[in-house]
């Protein structure tokens, strides 16, 4: 009996200009997240990395099979160059982890700088010990399979957020978001003016000056 094992195969897309990648590293996903209106991102994927201060940025490179089965990102790994972020779409699987140490590890080893499961993890203690950044919907002891098939620099879907080959990944320990590549100069801008929007209400905070008056008006809206 003859099983169709293929894996499609295509080109990674153009990597995220450096300049704009070093100015995502120190915005919040929170500040971007306001600016793109509060309804991306992904939903039900954890962090299962250590904390560290700076965001993760990325190009991502995708990869889709089915639940379990990580032969395809074994394969996508070569499609993956230093700052991209590997992007896997795993059906939301729990029952068999495809990524844990050793692949997690190898990716950090040539440059990536995230892996992204919607699927299963394993090897959390080992992870968890780590800066390098791995988020994952869940946690099995139970192995991957290596059977294929699948798919590589395909569009996919991760925690109910579409990702397309060449978007930028950007992820703290709030979530993840993926930004097309034309919009993070604009949407840079409107995060910082978040941030200072937010350091001004801190200050007026301290000083006893915050205007509540816009309760009031939201409150208003909301009864009629």
């Amino acid at each position: 009996m003859s099983t169709y094992k293929a894996i499609r195969k295509n080109p990674s897309a153009p990597q995220a200009d450096a300049a704009l990648v070093s100015a995502l590293r120190e915005l919040p996903v929170a500040a971007l997240s306001d600016s793109m209106h509060r309804n991306t991102g992904t939903v039900g994927l954890q962090p299962f990395h250590r904390p560290v201060a700076t965001t993760m940025v990325g190009t991502a490179v995708t990869a889709r099979s089915r639940g379990g089965d990580n032969l395809t990102y074994l394969r996508a790994l070569e499609f993956c160059r230093p700052g991209d972020v590997l992007v896997i779409d795993a059906g939301g699987d729990l029952q068999n982890a495809v990524v844990g140490g050793i692949l997690s590890h190898y990716a950090a080893s040539i440059g990536v700088v995230g892996l992204v499961v919607d699927g299963a993890v394993r090897d959390v203690a080992e992870l968890r010990k780590r800066e390098f950044p791995v988020y994952a919907r869940g946690v099995t002891h139970r192995g991957p399979y290596k059977d294929g098939p699948g798919e590589i620099n395909v569009p996919v879907s991760v925690g109910g957020m579409v990702v397309r080959p060449g978007d930028v990944l950007v992820g703290d320990q709030d979530g993840l978001l993926a930004i097309p590549p034309e919009d993070v100069p604009l949407l840079i801008e409107k995060a910082r003016a978040v941030l200072a929007a937010e350091a001004e209400t801190i200050r007026a905070m301290k000083e006893g000056r915050w205007d509540r008056s816009f309760i009031d008006a939201l409150e208003a809206r909301c009864n009629n």
